[in-house]
């Protein structure tokens, strides 16, 4: 295990809580139109954010962070031992909860848990496996999610793998009286000080980032990987809906555009962390 790396940004200390690298066909399944001739075209993402084939590398992490005098964990990843239909997530045993405890955040110790959305990827550290039931793993937290998704999923048609994630990541933390539904204006909720959600639908309806003052953003799976500031055109496959994924990225992307704001990729390989600039009609990560 190594240490989290984190980044500083006046007062705020932001921490990577690395889970597991993807495997290597995840970004051509998630992300089909990013080819290994579109990534050629902008060679500023080799070597990091793709290999020298052309295929793109992503990853599974979550940030810590202290803002407002609470101690937050944005997003809680995979998670381990959890029966999954993806093999790559499937029963994980990672040392992520070891990580996080080196970053300085023991469990017990996190204030609020902001769920950016309501994929499996972004709840399964939110319980863990215990005396035979899956129980929370941050005890004392509140964990956040907004109205509008917590809508969408429970009029939504589950097929069994998703009822199975509800089932051990969202209802046993709902169970416990922890589960905070939101209502979250367009303009964006601050929910302590410093800390805002704004709202970024598309790849779900109720899609959050998380804006930290005005030192940093965390994108959520609002931008899966920095191909997309080359071509914001390109999209997930799962995204709910395209055509506003695509609008909600872009106004992120103009938003931050010549700032000073750090942009932190829920999915972002090592670097993970950088400035946002124009680049010939589109946009370029400038490593943090």
């Amino acid at each position: 295990m190594t240490a989290s790396p984190s980044w500083t940004i006046g007062d705020l200390t932001i921490h990577r809580i690395d889970e597991v690298a993807l495997p290597r066909p995840t970004g051509a399944w998630l992300l089909p139109a990013a080819t290994p001739e579109l990534v050629a075209e902008n060679p500023w993402l080799q070597p990091d954010f793709a290999d020298k084939d052309g295929i793109l590398n992503m990853n599974s992490h979550t940030f810590a962070v202290t803002i407002g005098g609470l101690r937050v964990l944005v997003d809680t990843g995979i998670g381990n031992g959890k029966a999954r239909a993806n093999p790559a997530w499937n029963k994980l045993d990672t040392d992520y909860l070891q990580r996080l405890d080196s970053a300085g955040y023991a469990p017990e110790s996190i204030d609020l848990v902001v769920l950016t959305h309501l994929h499996t990827d972004h709840v399964g550290w939110n319980t863990q496996w215990h005396n035979d039931s899956w129980i929370p793993t941050f005890p004392n937290a509140r964990y956040l999610t907004s109205r509008t998704e917590w809508q969408f999923w429970a009029d939504y048609d589950m097929d069994e793998p998703r009822r199975q994630m509800f089932d051990d990541s969202i209802h046993p933390i709902n169970d416990a009286g922890l589960l905070d539904i939101l209502d979250v204006p367009d303009s964006g909720l601050e929910v302590a000080p410093g800390l805002r959600l704004l709202p970024t639908p598309g790849h779900t309806p109720g899609h959050l980032a998380v804006q930290l003052g005005s030192a940093a953003l965390i994108t959520g799976d609002c931008i899966h990987h920095p191909v997309q500031f080359a071509d914001p055109t390109i999209g997930s496959c799962v995204d709910i809906d395209p055509r506003r994924a695509e609008t909600s990225r872009r106004a992120l992307l103009q938003s931050l555009t010549g700032t000073s704001t750090l942009l932190l990729g829920t999915h972002f390989p090592p670097p993970t962390t950088g400035f946002v600039v124009s680049d010939e009609g589109a946009y370029r990560l400038i490593p943090a």
